[in-house]
This record gives C-alpha cells, sequence and structure tokens, in this order.
C-alpha cells in the first residue's frame, strides 16, 4: 500500500514507518515545509520514498494521512485533483493539545463525515472539540532505543523545542527552581542562550541540539529525566527517556499521569515536590536505576512499536473498507 504523509513530526514518523507499507514522503528543490523529504537525523527504513509534486500526479496512492489544515488541499493539487477522503481514503492526525480557549477549541476538521481523525492520547481527544467527525485514539510507539541508563552525570534531563519563545507552555520558567535542586542540561532546537534569558549561571542550565541518537546516548547519562511541561500533548522525549531506563521527575499534567506509573518516577503539580525527588535521585543513584528500570518496562508495556503498529493496521484496514 502507498501512503502519502508529509515530513511533520520527525519521532512520530520514525516509529510509523516501520510498517509493511511504502511510505511517499514529498519532496521539493528547496526543501520548504511542505517539501522536506526524508528525515536526515532519524533512522528510516528504504520503504520511505521521496516524491515531487509532480510525480504524485501520477503516483497510485492508497491513502492520505494529514497532520496540517492545509495539507487538504495542497494533497488535492498535488494528486491531480484527487480529493482525499472522497476519492482517496483519508486520516487527520492530530499531534497536538489544543490551544487558544480551552476546553472550547474546536478542531479545524470538526463535523467532517469524509475522514477519521485521530488524536495521539486520550487526554487531546477529550480537550479537542472533535465535532461529529468519527474520532479514533492510536497511543505513541517507541522504536526501543534499548536500556542505555547509566545515570553517571549527576544531572537533570530536559528536551524542549524552543523553550524562551514557549515559555509557560513548555515550564520554562519554573527552570531556575528546579536548577537549584539539579543542574540542567536542556536539549532541543533553539535552545541557545536559554541560562542568559533565565540569570542563570552556565553550569546551571547547559544546552545542546543533538541528532536523535546522539541524544540517546547524552539523556541516558544524565541520572533523571525532568519534564516540567504545563501544556503540551505529550513528547515523545519522555516516553524515549523511559524506553532508556530513566527515571522521570514531570509535571501531573495531560497524558503525564496516565503515561507515568508508580514507582517509575515522581508526579505533582507541585514544583517543590519535583525539586526533592530531584534532590533525591541526585543522592541516591541506586534509587534513581531502580525506579528508571520500572519506567522503562511501563514504556515498553504501553508504548512499545509492535502495539502501535498494530494498531495503525487496524485503524487503516477500518478506514479503506
Amino acid at each position: 500500500m502507498n501512503i502519502l504523509l508529509w515530513h511533520v513530526h520527525g519521532s512520530w514518523t520514525t516509529a510509523f514507518v516501520q510498517g509493511p507499507h511504502t511510505y511517499l514522503v514529498p519532496v521539493t528543490p528547496r526543501r520548504d515545509p511542505d517539501g522536506l523529504g526524508r528525515a536526515r537525523t532519524f533512522s528510516w527504513p528504504d520503504a520511505v520514498r521521496e516524491v515531487t509534486p509532480q510525480e504524485l500526479g501520477r503516483t497510485q496512492v492508497d491513502l492520505v494521512l494529514l497532520q496540517r489544515p492545509h495539507e487538504m488541499d495542497l494533497a488535492e493539487r498535488w494528486l491531480g485533483g484527487r480529493r482525499p477522503g472522497r476519492d482517496v481514503p483519508a486520516v487527520y492526525l492530530e499531534h497536538n493539545a489544543p490551544d487558544g480557549s480551552v476546553p472550547d477549541t474546536r478542531h479545524p476538521f470538526a463535523d467532517r463525515d469524509d475522514l477519521t481523525l485521530v488524536h495521539v492520547t486520550h487526554f487531546n481527544r477529550l480537550f479537542w472539540d472533535n465535532g461529529s467527525t468519527r474520532t479514533h485514539v492510536v497511543e505513541h510507539g517507541i522504536v526501543d532505543p534499548g536500556h542505555q541508563y547509566t545515570g553517571n552525570l549527576a544531572r537533570a534531563a530536559v528536551v524542549v523545542n524552543e523553550p524562551v519563545r514557549r515559555g509557560r507552555y513548555t515550564g520554562t520558567d519554573l527552570l531556575p527552581a528546579l536548577s537549584e535542586a539539579a543542574p540542567l542540561d536542556v536539549f532541543g532546537m533553539r535552545t541557545e542562550g536559554l541560562a542568559a534569558h533565565l540569570g542563570l549561571p552556565a553550569d546551571r542550565c547547559r544546552t545542546a541540539d543533538l541528532p536523535q541518537q546522539e541524544l540517546h546516548t547524552a539523556l541516558a547519562e544524565r541520572r533523571l529525566y525532568l519534564h516540567p511541561v504545563r501544556w503540551t500533548s505529550l513528547g515523545l522525549s519522555l516516553l524515549e527517556a523511559m524506553h532508556l531506563g530513566m527515571p522521570v521527575v514531570a509535571l501531573a499534567t495531560t497524558e503525564a499521569v496516565e503515561a507515568i506509573p508508580p514507582g517509575a518516577g515522581t508526579l505533582s503539580t507541585r514544583p517543590e515536590v519535583l525539586a526533592r525527588a530531584a534532590r533525591r535521585y541526585l543522592a541516591e543513584p541506586e534509587a534513581a536505576a531502580e525506579d528508571g528500570a520500572r519506567a522503562r518496562h511501563a514504556a515498553l508495556e504501553r508504548y512499545g512499536l509492535k502495539r502501535f503498529l498494530n494498531d495503525w493496521e487496524r485503524l487503516i484496514t477500518e478506514v479503506r473498507s
């Protein structure tokens, strides 16, 4: 089967393209946001094919996987007038929690009868106003990086993109107080200048942007994973850290309360509780390793790749029937 999807979310797509199909990813000469082509820092199989908009017009497409509202019109134009949901089966994958006037935020594809709206967490489906559109949840799946945890560095790892711009959404304002409990290594895009922005000494808040494989190695060296996010969807970096065998210290918000079971770390809406947990892990590396092992077991059980791909195969069969 040929599945058309755009390179929007590298970590999610890395799991999705491990399935049994051919995955058509648009590429344009300038590799703009609508034509990035294959990932360069994620490992994707040969079943992922780059296709130009011109090639798509004469290519058999069996399913369109939309991830941004404007892709509906883009797909129809690039597919030579074939309409997703009418002429070609389609699903819309929503990666994010709603924004704006929560919980009244209406989804852009609410009240549609021509496609299925897929959410990545039950929390997201609950909080979006989906109208009458058929909805489904396929929880995340992770390509297992293996149990790499050593925790040799007595520091907390944080993964977030654009922490300065996103501010309170990602809990950036909480980092100064949490850095007093554990020095922070913040990984992600556009993290440079974060320490200065927060008024922190450079050694209490270091930053780096690493390719995925290097990121996994770096995370596993840190004593704990810190997830201070107030309001986003369930971060794949959190699930990857759990797969690595890291104990997690997280705000009890959005889907994190479902993803992190007792014994795998600390969940709380009180930053001071998170700070205490971080101090404990720094002081008790054996306890950190034990909780990390439980985190890995829980992540493999709920967010394993096999379950993820099986769930998608069932949904694809339903959509195309």
